[in-house]
């Protein structure tokens, strides 16, 4: 029996089976629907797309995985070398994992024990922001602000090493003046935070939390997992701000197998580069850097690249904001956009209840959760396509 996420089995509504998926589409036996989450962010350039089929395919007829522990092989190769081409600034150093919340655990990890190597061993607090969310694994979930998601760690009780600030310069500059010298990171979502509610902030925080860190001498982490590949408005967050580490993951293969990397600047790699054995970083995931996850990696980079994705998300946001323009309702508390996300939320969770199956009928995938009713669609959309989304979502408080 599937044990399914974020779900109590026992009153959950049957799924939707799958029996095709094209372009933006999703196919039941029962007819189609445009998936208006793109797999949970990831999927930006639609179902099917030859260019990334055929380079998981021509992969696999070679080898489909070895493990990177005294092997290794020419697509992680590459697309080292093309994330390190392609990123900005000194991050150059790929760390690879099979998820984006592996992934977060290892830029927790590298923070830590970076301090650790330099035998600074009382760094063990971590500053991260309120509703922030960056995965179901334990560190993460302790790094994360949502009890909604991570209630279980009550059980511990109180947090030690995590420290949630709003995103307020001002609560920003104490949290720096109280705790800076037990401080080994800042980790943040830059600019939107996705499953703590699509919450939208100003570039002017990160660019301060920049400023301190290096005052402070802490390691700034950018957690792109979402937000990377387009996802504001900007090709990377990290392009406006540098962190030390930047994680990526979702869109990094285009949704099409799961792989994430963990990339450190040459600050963060010196403090681990050693005669000593004792300072290299003790982790490894089973499928770090799978050649087909790499080689689907490096088409979807190639399409992201050559087929003007950044004019695609331009204009997204642009029909977007054309279509939600004056759009209220006395039970909506506040409409955000930002690049290829919109998000409608409530003043009530109550207010969705039902929605689901509503869009269903209407031709449209969608998945809101607790007062969140959102679309972030793959970048290939038509614009007909996103209106019919963006007016699914209308009609549901015009009914």
């Amino acid at each position: 029996m599937i044990w399914y996420p974020y779900e109590q089995m026992k009153t959950m509504q049957e799924p939707y089976h799958i029996v095709d998926a094209k372009g933006v589409w999703l196919y039941t036996e029962q007819g189609r629907m445009i998936d208006s989450v793109s797999s949970w962010w990831s999927v930006i350039h639609g179902y099917k797309h030859p260019a990334l089929t055929e380079a998981i395919v021509r992969q696999a007829r070679q080898f489909s995985h070895v493990m990177l522990g005294g092997l290794t092989h020419e697509p992680v190769r590459r697309l080292s070398e093309k994330l390190e081409q392609w990123l900005p600034g000194d991050l150059n150093y790929c760390f690879f994992s099979d998820s984006g919340s592996v992934a977060v655990e290892v830029a927790l990890k590298m923070a830590l024990q970076y301090y650790v190597n330099r035998k600074e061993t009382k760094r063990t607090k971590i500053l991260s922001l309120t509703h922030a969310y960056h995965g179901d694994t334990f560190k993460t979930m302790e790094a994360g602000d949502d009890a909604d998601y991570h209630f279980i760690l009550e059980a511990y009780g109180e947090k030690q090493d995590v420290i949630h600030i709003p995103t307020e310069i001002a609560a920003l500059e104490d949290a720096f003046a109280r705790y800076h010298s037990s401080l080994n990171c800042m980790i943040v979502e830059p600019l939107l935070q996705g499953a703590g509610g699509m919450r939208m902030y100003d570039v002017a925080f990160l660019k301060r939390a920049r400023q301190l860190c290096d005052a402070y001498d802490v390691l700034l982490i950018f957690d792109e997992v979402a937000t990377g590949f387009g996802r504001t408005g900007n090709r990377f967050v990290a392009d406006l701000v540098l962190p030390d580490i930047l994680v990526l993951g979702k869109a990094l293969t285009g949704g099409y197998i799961g792989h994430a990397v963990t990339v450190a600047n040459q600050k963060v790699y010196a403090g681990f580069y050693s005669d000593e054995a004792d300072r290299a970083l003790m982790h490894g995931p089973t499928f770090m850097g799978n050649a087909l996850a790499c080689s689907a990696a490096l088409a979807s980079i190639d399409l992201f690249e050559t087929e003007g994705y950044m004019d695609k998300i331009a204009k997204i946001a642009e029909i977007t904001r054309r279509e939600m323009a004056d759009f209220s309702d006395p039970r909506i508390g506040e409409v955000r956009m930002m690049g290829g996300c919109v998000c409608v939320e409530v003043k009530d969770a109550e207010t969705l209840r039902g929605y689901q199956q509503f869009a269903r009928e209407r031709g449209v995938f969608a998945r809101p959760f607790l007062k969140y009713l959102y679309a972030m669609v793959p970048y290939i959309i038509r614009e007909e396509e996103l209106v019919c989304v963006l007016d699914c979502m209308k009609d549901w408080f015009r009914r």
